[in-house]
């Protein structure tokens, strides 16, 4: 596949050009499969961390987070210190939360190792891959590096659900994740093939406008986060968030007023196709967030699906994705990009809340099969339209700074739809279940109250089976009472964290209705990438 796909380029793409083209693919794959491995390990990694379900989506959110909240700042970090550099530390950073995975005896350490120095490694590798491809090939062969960069992220989002499944069920989650540092370090033994990429721009430091983002964008996910476990102080920092994220904005049009240099350009924003494609970007990344924290649960403590047939039933929404993307990329021709995007965001807005009366009736994953597929479709169009409608419009020598804008609006929205669907889900489990709890007629009064206590400090997503081993002393009467309460209460529980990414659809259809009124910019090309 990689020699059809690179074969027939210019004389650089022989030899060693060759090479280096499979290890960034290579690269782009473990960044990609990585989160599937953890969605799909959701239940095996609680049970093997004696840890808590929202924990480790807790986990899953901040790693989205961090990469988010700091891309900018990695791609500012590469312009001073090297993009080969600052490439290699990307990948050591998440070759550091892979070996944390592979040993991690608690949460502490997937917190800290996975989410935030594996988090930083990626916001420091994306955008110093893309610099490094952009200054090692020309011409066609840049064109089939991009390509294939980009299949590699396809392919990894749509065998991602079933090789983590794979590995987990028949192996250890903590095999595949050893298997990430491997092919990592394969990477990194090819980093001789690199020809630094030097940058002329300016290499002063915006010190405040990156303080701003980080908090902005921190702030509010870990404001959802904190409601998430329970915390207090949720408002502060929501608040804190969102003041950050005005400070910025004000703080980057003073500077570029002045002529000192900024984060970002805010002049990328007075494009109004910019501005409408990171808002679909972000949007999409929600609906995706939430979707695939919410559906491996319900697989896992509702069906009590072990992680292979978790990622069997997942794959429908994963390949269908990947399936329309590559024909959507390759069958576009001249037609306008809003018009695909707006039927992406149907598609997608449709299947999931197809998923809504299905999650209490489901006794099996399969039954979730047509609005996956229809679901996955929708996500495929977007994939295969949005970069592009978001770039077209940016002139060359801004595209780096754009897209590492683009990168960042989609994975904070890919973190936000984590965070958000993970809190509202267990919210609702917590106040469904401590209703239900003081209306039985079976409970004493007692035992409602310590329910509805325990539920308040520490709500999580359980299995039956689980339960049951935790009130195996408990009367007979009280054990299948609670048992029951627990069976009706997490599909509604579950249903309400589907309507965040059904919201995001529906805000991405209205989004793309002004986007089909928006001419295309000249020379647009849709794509897969």
């Amino acid at each position: 596949m990689v020699d059809g796909a690179i074969s027939g380029g210019a004389d650089q793409f022989s030899g060693s050009r060759r090479l280096l083209a499979v290890l960034l693919a290579m690269a782009m794959f473990v960044l990609v499969v990585d989160t599937s491995l953890m969605n799909v390990s959701i239940s095996a990694v609680v049970r093997d961390l004696d840890t808590t379900v929202s924990g480790v989506q807790s986990a899953i959110a901040l790693e989205a987070l961090v990469s988010a909240a700091f891309i900018l700042i990695g791609s500012k970090v590469g312009d001073l210190i090297g993009r080969r550099r600052a490439y290699v530390l990307g990948l050591l950073g998440y070759a550091t939360g892979a070996t944390a995975m592979t040993f991690a005896q608690s949460l502490t350490a997937v917190i800290v190792l996975w989410a935030v120095v594996g988090g930083i490694g990626a916001s420091l590798l994306l955008p110093a891959m893309q610099s490094l491809v952009h200054g090692n090939f020309h011409g066609a062969a840049q064109k089939k590096v991009y390509a294939l960069v980009g299949a590699a992220a396809a392919i990894a989002a749509a065998v991602g659900p079933l090789l983590g499944g794979f590995v987990t069920t028949y192996l250890s989650w903590r095999v595949g994740f050893a298997l990430e540092v491997v092919i990592i370090a394969a990477v990194l033994s090819g980093i001789g093939l690199v020809r630094d990429v030097p940058y002329t721009g300016s290499r002063g430091v915006d010190v405040v406008g990156a303080a701003l983002s980080v908090v902005g964008m921190g702030g509010i996910v870990l404001g959802i986060l904190v409601w998430q476990e329970g915390g207090e102080a949720v408002a502060v920092f929501l608040v804190a968030g969102a003041a950050a994220l005005i400070g910025l904005a004000y703080w980057l049009i003073r500077r570029k007023r002045r002529g000192e240099p900024t984060l970002m350009d805010p002049d990328l924003f007075r494009s109004k196709a910019f501005r409408l494609g990171i808002t679909g970007q972000m949007l999409q990344q929600i609906a995706l967030g939430g979707t695939m924290i919410a559906l491996p649960i319900y697989l896992q403590m509702v069906l009590e699906y072990n992680a292979m047939q978790a990622g069997l039933s997942l794959a429908p929404l994963s390949l269908s994705m990947f399936a329309v993307a590559l024909l959507a990329g390759k069958e576009a021709g001249a037609r306008r990009s809003a018009p695909i995007i707006r039927w992406g965001f149907v598609l997608v807005t449709v299947g999931i809340a197809v998923l809504l009366p299905l999650v209490p009736r489901a006794e099996f994953g399969w039954a979730l099969l047509p609005p996956l597929v229809v679901a996955g479709a929708g996500l495929g169009l977007l994939v295969s339209q949005l970069n592009n409608y978001t770039l077209a419009p940016i002139s060359e020598e801004r595209v780096s700074e754009a897209s590492g804008t683009n990168s960042a609006a989609g994975s904070f929205g890919l973190s936000f739809g984590l965070a958000f669907a993970g809190a509202v889900m267990l919210a609702t489990l917590s106040l469904t279940f401590t209703a239900m709890a003081k209306s039985s007629e079976v409970l004493p009064p007692a035992d409602q109250e310590h329910v509805a206590q325990v539920l308040e400090d520490d709500a999580q997503v359980m299995s039956n089976t689980e339960l049951e081993s935790l009130l195996a002393g408990q009367p007979p009467a009280i054990r299948e009472e609670i048992v029951r309460i627990n069976t009706d209460a997490r599909p509604l529980a579950l249903q309400a964290a589907l309507l965040v990414p059904i919201l995001a659809g529906l805000l991405g259809l209205l989004n793309s209705f002004r986007m089909v009124r928006e001419p295309d910019a000249p020379g647009t090309t849709p794509g897969l990438l």
